[in-house]
């Protein structure tokens, strides 16, 4: 946690304050209205683009400072999120509660990052939206961003697995350049996952 208050203590937003891309491009799949949950949101850029667009979003990260900044953020857009300070090995998920939930460069020891994969499941409404990005293995030849631990890192093959459950929509590896703030920058190698529950 103290890695992330750090990195989020600095004036400007370290990630940006766009939305990630991924997400912007697939917004249309998303309920009216919907009730979101953005998990390890940080300084809150994905968060505040979904309330812009009318959803009601809560954001959860471990980072007090990091959400912090969401908030500053939020106000200058004139919007609010809803914020969490919790690590997620502890969150409690509750059934049914949510229309989507998105996980954007949320990354996980696998042990971990399984068991909320299954809450995220179990917490999903009928119909609920999961919509992931992270960062593949192959990133560490590209060191544009992103974990430097291979048991942080996700493969498509994995999540499928990890996601049953869910109608998977889309489901890919692929490289792509990203430009988020000072954190991503460059050509990136990512895995991206929309799926539906059953």
């Amino acid at each position: 946690m103290n890695m992330w208050n750090e990195r989020y203590g600095i004036s400007e937003y370290y990630y940006g304050t766009e939305a990630n891309d991924f997400l912007k491009e697939n917004v249309s799949l998303l309920p009216a209205n919907a009730k979101i949950l953005c998990l390890a949101e940080g300084e809150g850029r994905n968060a505040v683009h979904l309330a812009k667009l009318g959803h009601q979003v809560t954001a959860i990260d471990q980072s007090s400072v990091g959400l912090e900044k969401l908030k500053k953020l939020a106000a200058t857009q004139n919007v609010s999120v809803e914020t969490i300070v919790a690590d997620l090995s502890n969150f409690k998920f509750e059934h049914n509660s949510w229309d989507a939930i998105v996980s954007i460069w949320c990354h996980l020891p696998k042990i971990l990052r399984v068991q909320v994969h299954k809450s995220c499941i179990f917490s999903l409404r009928h119909n609920g939206i999961f919509l992931l990005e992270a960062y593949s293995p192959k990133q560490l030849e590209h060191k544009t961003g992103g974990p430097q631990s291979v048991d942080l890192l996700m493969q498509r093959d994995d999540l499928l697995s990890e996601l049953q459950g869910l109608d998977i929509l889309y489901g890919a590896e692929l490289e792509r350049n990203i430009s988020e703030g000072i954190g991503h920058q460059g050509k990136s190698a990512v895995v991206q996952i929309i799926g539906k529950k059953q």
